[in-house]
């Protein structure tokens, strides 16, 4: 390349004087591109929401201890009875790994058990949904019944439809718990 005053340069520098130039001639259009995707506008790529994580963490006491309430509602298939819905082992045995289907809709998996508790997760669910069920000493003849649900609430449209969502969520699951502690503590 030719400067403005006419003199040559030559050798390395001027080789890689030309290289410089060219690469940075050669990335504009990239830069350009790369600019349009952070501000979403490319066509190419789709509009991606942050996740909205929120929890709803319930819970009830009962009369009776752990492992008499555990045997009464802790079965993983259990569910039918407390959230009155069918309920089947699709693979498993009610352990670490099992898929139980709900109403014959929904597919849940267990992915971690302790004595008294388990927890599960949809995996075809776009909400990335998680609930645990735990039954806990409280006291020397009573126990507590945990449930708590984790979800991302982002797909949701508006701060109304999240607040009616985890209404009608934590109306359900009460429920739940109350039918829980009536079988647990029922002789």
């Amino acid at each position: 390349m030719i400067p403005a005053d006419g003199a040559l340069e030559s050798g390395a520098a001027a080789q890689t004087k030309n290289v410089t130039e060219t690469d940075r001639m050669r990335t504009r259009p990239f830069h350009r591109l790369l600019a349009l995707g952070w501000l979403g506008i490319l066509p190419c790529t789709g509009t991606a929401l942050a996740a909205d994580y929120t929890t709803i963490t319930l819970n009830i006491a009962v009369d009776r201890p752990v492992d008499a309430v555990w045997k009464k509602v802790g079965g993983y298939c259990d569910i039918s009875v407390w959230l009155k819905l069918t309920c089947v082992y699709t693979s498993g045995s009610g352990d670490l790994g099992t898929v139980r289907r709900l109403a014959d809709r929904i597919d849940e998996v267990m992915v971690a058990k302790t004595l008294h508790s388990y927890t599960y997760t949809q995996p075809t669910s776009t909400i990335l949904y998680h609930g645990t069920l735990e039954v806990v000493a409280d006291g020397k003849r009573r126990s507590r019944i945990n449930y708590s649900l984790f979800y991302d609430q982002s797909q949701l449209a508006d701060d109304a439809a999240r607040a009616k969502d985890r209404e009608q969520r934590t109306k359900a699951f009460t429920a739940a718990l109350e039918s829980m502690k009536k079988l647990a503590e029922a002789r």
